[in-house]
């Protein structure tokens, strides 16, 4: 250990001994050119002084140059590496201070975010909120629609005298029936018989079989029949005692027939009420059920005006069909939310218009297909007269009666 202390101050030395005799060198080299320059500027003022002593001046740093170049030789290899070592910790010190005071910056490279057009989605209620919390103001709906149809009936019997358009089986009069091939415009003949006879309610309508046409029916009140037929022939040609049928009703028996049909449906409406009134025993749940059927049947009448539809005794028995559907989806959604407790009542009441929309929906869909398919016109008036009434019966049973149950209830709570 003592030995390599001893090498190491050694070396310390002479790399200092080496340092001065640079310092040395580089101070005769100055030295060296100021008298040169000082000797060229006396030269020219004594060439000949000067000459010599240029030659004198010149041949010094020569001298030098050549000890400078030869005293590297002279150090050993050991020492001159390790010289070199330390002059490079002595430059890397600087760079580490000056890395070490250089603050790092950071320079965060945002992500670019692919370009979204954001439409704000519409604020749709949820229905089952709507129907839950804005049941009151629901019922103006089924309601209105109802004042409109009574103003619409009121209308119909200060115009005609009859709340409804009635047939010749309910009115009385004449049907004649002409069977043809031919192509015929029974539009045209309407009118052409409303202005040869314009005291009598006249209609024409096509006989169809698979499709096509294979006769008209004409069907005339306060008119008589010989006279009809002569009218008909400057239309569709001269018509023997074989070409056609006649059918007369009395009005006398089509009005007493009229008149027994709105007794069976007032029947049927009072003993509906006594049958519900019985199950449920409350007068509110037994009276919101009738007044869903009625609502029905006028709703369904005022429809069956504004289309211009001539009732028969085909479309009375459709009225007393749709009493029992309406009465159907009644009791059903009054029975759910009266005699079952589990639940809450808007659960009862959604439950129970699962079921009643199913049974609607399948029956719409078997009259549909009727309706599209039947080429009777009985068939026809039966079908139409339902459908309407059971698109109505969806809003009278599932608003209005549900409506009236829920304030039903909601004061049988508060008492």
């Amino acid at each position: 250990m003592g030995g390599e202390d001893y090498n190491r101050d050694r070396k310390m030395e002479d790399r200092e001994q080496n340092i001065e005799e640079k310092q040395e060198d580089m101070s005769e080299k100055d030295a060296a050119e100021t008298t040169q320059e000082s000797l060229i500027s006396n030269t020219e003022e004594k060439p000949s002084e000067g000459a010599e002593e240029k030659s004198e001046v010149q041949e010094k740093p020569d001298i030098s140059i050549e000890n400078k170049e030869i005293k590297p030789e002279e150090k050993p290899e050991e020492q001159t590496e390790k010289e070199e070592e330390k002059q490079e910790e002595i430059k890397e010190e600087p760079e580490e201070k000056s890395e070490e005071k250089k603050p790092e910056i950071v320079i965060e490279k945002k992500e670019k975010k692919p370009f979204k057009l954001n439409f704000k989605k519409p604020n749709i209620p949820n229905f089952r909120d709507v129907y839950d919390k804005q049941y009151r103001k629901l019922l103006i709906i089924p309601f209105s629609i109802l004042l409109i149809a009574i103003i619409i009936i009121s209308f119909q019997v200060i115009t005609t005298g009859d709340f409804v358009r009635k047939d010749v089986s309910l009115k009385g009069g004449i049907t004649i029936t002409i069977p043809t091939d031919k192509d015929v415009d029974i539009n045209d003949i309407e009118s052409y018989l409303s202005d040869k006879f314009p005291g009598s309610d006249l209609s024409v309508r096509n006989l169809k079989q698979a499709g096509r046409q294979v006769g008209i029916i004409v069907d005339g009140t306060d008119v008589e029949s010989e006279e009809l037929i002569k009218a008909l022939e400057l239309k569709v040609g001269k018509l023997e005692q074989g070409d056609y049928s006649a059918e007369m009703m009395g009005s006398s028996l089509g009005q007493s027939f009229f008149r027994e049909t709105l007794f069976a449906i007032l029947l049927a409406f009072l003993f509906m009420a006594i049958v519900v009134f019985i199950y449920f025993r409350n007068i509110i749940p037994s009276v919101a059920v009738v007044l869903a059927a009625l609502s029905d049947m006028v709703i369904t009448l005022a429809v069956v005006n504004v289309i211009g539809m001539r009732l028969s005794t085909a479309g009375i028995a459709a009225f007393l069909m749709l009493i029992g559907y309406s009465v159907d989806t009644n009791i059903l959604l009054s029975t759910k939310v009266l005699k079952i407790k589990e639940g809450s009542v808007i659960d009862r009441i959604t439950g129970a218009m699962k079921t009643g929309l199913m049974m609607s929906i399948t029956t719409l869909s078997a009259l549909t297909v009727a309706l599209i398919f039947t080429q009777s016109d009985v068939i026809r008036q039966i079908m139409i007269i339902l459908i309407i009434g059971l698109l109505v019966d969806i809003i009278n049973t599932w608003i209005q009666n549900a409506g009236i149950l829920r304030l039903y209830l909601d004061r049988k709570h508060r008492d």
